[in-house]
């Protein structure tokens, strides 16, 4: 087996993108805990804010019905399918001994993640609150001191160059690259860790991705598939996910 690159965490966070979402519908209560049956030891989601203020978690953000589509902050929580399940739903009912990656996709929806995950007692360091737009991870960084900010992106977005972007995400306090896996290269790790910056790695579906992406130093790797990722991850780290939180 060759060598692992060194990487910024000794065990490296197993998201379970979406849930379970190879296993079961995606951001749903059954798919976020068979995913943690499963051996992942983290979860991530996508969150959107309601007209009455309702933290919920839903990929789309748009709800149909009757061959309209309504978005979701134009609607009260109790006007919600009953699959897309809130914020605090999801903390009541799977609990919080995990990593949680969220990827914010209504700038409005950050005060309310940040509350309803502080007032949940989950643990904010192991909170990653994620966005695709630079300006826009930067002025939450300054407002939400406590939690984990990731930069979303890919490498052909990253015009200044991945050295540039890294230096401003360390000066600025961001503690994440995350990009899709056929970006990352190990040097591109080793480059992101001289940053003091995680590297996340998405969409990472096949077994020989997941352990390229272990081989190369990345500190997140997501995937739909959690039996694959497990497997690769026991079979690199030498144990399951969820070991790593005992």
């Amino acid at each position: 087996m060759q060598q692992r690159l060194p990487s910024f965490r000794d065990t490296p966070i197993a998201f379970a993108h979406r849930g379970a979402k190879a296993h079961a519908p995606e951001n749903t209560i059954e798919g976020f805990l068979l995913a943690l049956k499963l051996g992942a030891n983290g979860l991530e989601t996508d969150a959107w804010i309601t007209s009455d203020k309702v933290i919920v978690l839903d990929h789309d953000g748009v709800v149909r019905k009757w061959g309209r589509k309504t978005s979701i902050g134009d609607l009260r929580a109790s006007q919600l399918p009953s699959h897309i399940p809130t914020l605090l739903e999801f903390y009541n009912r799977c609990g919080t001994n995990f990593d949680l990656s969220i990827d914010i996709k209504d700038v409005n929806a950050f005060q309310g993640v940040v509350d309803v995950s502080r007032e949940s007692k989950f643990d904010l360091s192991r909170l990653w609150l994620c966005h695709h737009q630079l300006e826009v991870t930067l002025a939450a960084r300054k407002n939400f001191t406590e939690i984990r900010m990731v930069d979303s992106s890919r490498l052909a977005r990253i015009k200044e160059g991945v050295e540039r972007r890294c230096a401003v995400l360390s000066e600025s306090g961001v503690d994440a690259l995350n990009m899709h896996v056929s970006d990352w290269t190990g040097g591109l790790t080793t480059l992101v860790h001289k940053f003091d910056l995680h590297a996340f790695g998405w969409d990472i579906q096949q077994p020989h991705l997941l352990e390229d992406g272990l081989r190369m130093g990345l500190d997140g790797l997501f995937s739909d598939h959690v039996d694959r990722l497990v497997d690769a991850y026991t079979m690199y780290i030498g144990h399951p996910p969820q070991f790593a939180d005992l």
